[in-house]
């Protein structure tokens, strides 16, 4: 598998984004029960060819570890859960990963295992079936960039429905950013969060997860919250002040109730820890910060 594999590459001088030094912490803080909402794991080949489409497009990655790595990292460091997250860009992929993320779960408890598939695909209400049955996944992980599509795409209207019959959750990167020129869409007008709206207007049991916080439409985002209860928003990469753009500090502890800590982990280009101790940092109310920590994404994931 090569790089041009994931998305349409178009000519690149490098990363867009620099790699930082920034000192990391040896564990979570002390007493914290920390569930990691967004975590990515990915067969060796495929996490590979990710690195190298980051390294030509994105940022560089700062741990290059593959799944069974990312796990060992992980628990040694004191995070207790994590949700598992792929997601397929060509057709037949999504079996291959789906399987993958059973195994690994299988094997390691700390594992929520979320599957994935390319809406549109012939199999795909197959592919489905079999992650929600036989291999005991726990919901899904679409990407709009990656996978070409905007969240209101009819394509998708079966993934939601069978989500929402079976209680389980979709994490969907809907916002508009980061946004690279080397996915071949042009992401600032393929996804809005009028979109996800519209998602769960039609679909009022389907539990929604929108990571980096709906990057760069922070404050729709947090509008939405108000209007929908089964709405919920991860922080993956949009709090540790890498980015030029962010969210209103009054986000914290504003929105706590609403808010699942996730990293990104591995496919980060700063310490793992940057943003959790940002959390901490600014959640001072004990019961908000476990929430965020972990208690939400108990509560989503069912773990």
């Amino acid at each position: 598998m090569s790089d041009d594999t994931l998305a349409p590459c178009l000519p690149a001088n490098g990363p867009r984004y620099p790699l930082l030094d920034d000192a990391e912490g040896a564990r979570v803080p002390d007493g914290a029960d920390v569930f990691d909402a967004h975590v990515h794991l990915f067969p060796p080949r495929v996490f590979e060819a990710i690195w190298r489409w980051f390294d030509r497009h994105a940022w560089p990655v700062r741990y290059r570890l593959h799944a069974e790595e990312v796990v060992e990292f992980l628990r040694a460091r004191g995070v207790c859960r994590f949700a598992g997250l792929a997601y397929a860009h060509a057709p037949g992929l999504a079996r291959v990963l789906n399987h993958a993320m059973a195994d690994l779960a299988r094997v390691h408890p700390e594992i929520v295992p979320l599957g994935t598939v390319l809406p549109g695909e012939p199999d795909a209400d197959d592919v489905l079936r079999e992650a929600f049955g036989p291999l005991g996944l726990r919901g899904v992980k679409l990407h709009c960039h990656v996978q070409r599509m905007a969240a209101d795409d009819p394509r998708l209207e079966a993934v939601y429905a069978r989500c929402a019959a079976a209680g389980l959750p979709v994490v969907i990167h809907a916002g508009r950013e980061p946004s690279f020129a080397a996915y071949g869409v042009d992401t600032r007008t393929l996804t809005a969060a009028a979109q996800i709206e519209r998602v769960l207007q039609r679909h009022p049991r389907l539990t929604l997860v929108v990571p980096h916080l709906g990057a760069d439409e922070f404050d729709a985002y947090a509008e939405l919250l108000g209007r929908y209860e089964n709405l919920w928003l991860d922080t993956t990469m949009a709090i540790g002040e890498y980015f030029e753009a962010g969210p209103s500090p009054a986000i914290f502890p504003g929105l706590a109730g609403r808010l699942l800590y996730g990293s990104d982990f591995p496919n980060l280009p700063y310490a793992w820890d940057r943003e959790l101790r940002r959390i901490v940092r600014e959640v001072k109310d004990p019961s908000a910060l476990r929430a965020v920590l972990a208690g939400n994404a108990a509560r989503v994931f069912g773990a």
